[in-house]
């Protein structure tokens, strides 16, 4: 029944086949032509610019990448000691001049205020008279003395704090 059928209708399905045949071709065709132009695009993307090899141009940058984080942590390090250390510098400074003395001209005596960001540091004192100069130094511990301080050396102080 099967052989009989297909013997009667041989040419229309050598025809079926020979067009299925021939769309299957027309099919591979355009694939060939897309691989085509995608093998041009990726040998020309491969190339890169200038004839370099695009990987070995990656690898390249991705090796200059790391060096450059290597540098940043680095530098953030850097930073962060500085930045310690820049606590315990002198930032504020405070200064009154004034005359000790009536007999002598000027305002010649002097008491500055030296402080870090946490207000330690110290105040220096100078006191001038015509026969004889003095300088007292005082520590100072968060923005205190534990010296008694005169009403200008409380005046520099008072000055430096409020930098």
């Amino acid at each position: 029944m099967i052989a009989s059928f297909i013997t009667s209708n041989l040419e229309w399905m050598i025809l079926g086949l020979t067009g299925g045949i021939f769309l299957a071709l027309i099919v591979f065709i355009q694939i060939n032509i897309k691989l085509s132009k995608l093998t041009k695009r990726y040998r020309k993307l491969m190339a890169g610019s200038e004839g370099l090899n695009l990987e070995r141009l990656l690898m390249t940058h991705i090796d200059e990448v790391h060096g450059v984080v290597k540098k940043v942590d680095h530098l953030e390090q850097v930073c962060q000691t500085i930045k310690e250390e820049s606590l315990t510098n002198i930032k504020k400074v405070g200064i009154v001049r004034f005359n000790a003395f009536e007999d002598t001209g000027s305002d010649l005596s002097f008491a500055i205020a030296f402080l870090d960001e946490q207000s330690n540091g110290l105040v220096l004192s100078s006191i001038f008279g015509r026969s004889e100069s003095r300088v007292y130094a005082k520590p100072i511990a968060n923005g205190q003395s534990s010296y008694f301080l005169s009403d200008e050396e409380k005046a520099a102080l008072a000055q430096a704090k409020n930098k």
